[in-house]
């Protein structure tokens, strides 16, 4: 099991880079020191409850978030795979991939790609994820140090404030790209 502590750290490590905010900022807003701030955030100290609540309230954020560990860095979902939905009137089923979390934006884009040239991607703002579902041909996908191969049908999820890849594997790989900044 995880500490309190070092889920609290990791959380406000990243809530605090989410906002884009300074460590003195957000301490000045919690009205805590900023070693305090610093030291919490190292997964050093026993804050109480009071502090963390000024903090959550400095990040806009709810107070179970500080307690929530991080998700899954990547996730892949292979074709068939995923909970599905089954309609009783038609032949049609419906298979979540992502749900999307409040306050987010989403941008879908259609990726047309061909064998060269990796496409490398600098990070992107902190807390932006990317979902890709390759719907012809193969590739590699996701971050640049542990990409994925994926054909069609297949899905993955990833970190988009880290280095990431996606390099076609086949002529006319074609991909659809959701891009989602929290």
């Amino acid at each position: 099991m995880t500490q309190p502590i070092s889920v609290i750290a990791k959380s406000l490590l990243r809530e605090r880079l989410r906002t884009g905010l300074s460590l003195a900022e957000i301490a000045r807003r919690a009205g805590i020191a900023k070693s305090t701030l610093s030291q919490l955030e190292s997964g050093n100290g026993n804050p109480s409850l009071e502090t963390l609540w000024s903090l959550c309230v400095a990040l806009d954020i709810p107070f179970a978030r500080l307690l929530e560990p991080q998700q899954p860095a990547t996730q892949v979902i292979r074709r068939g795979e995923g909970t599905k939905v089954v309609a009783g009137e038609a032949n049609y089923e419906a298979i979540l991939l992502a749900a999307c979390p409040p306050g987010a934006r989403r941008d879908v884009y259609l990726l047309l790609t061909q064998p060269g040239a990796d496409r490398i991607s600098q990070p992107h703002p902190p807390g932006s994820v990317e979902h890709i579902i390759v719907t012809k041909g193969r590739a590699l996908v996701g971050l640049t140090d542990a990409p994925e191969e994926l054909g069609e049908g297949d899905y993955i999820c990833y970190p988009a404030d880290q280095e990431h890849i996606f390099k076609a594997l086949e002529p006319d790989t074609h991909a659809l790209l959701v891009a989602e900044q929290n």
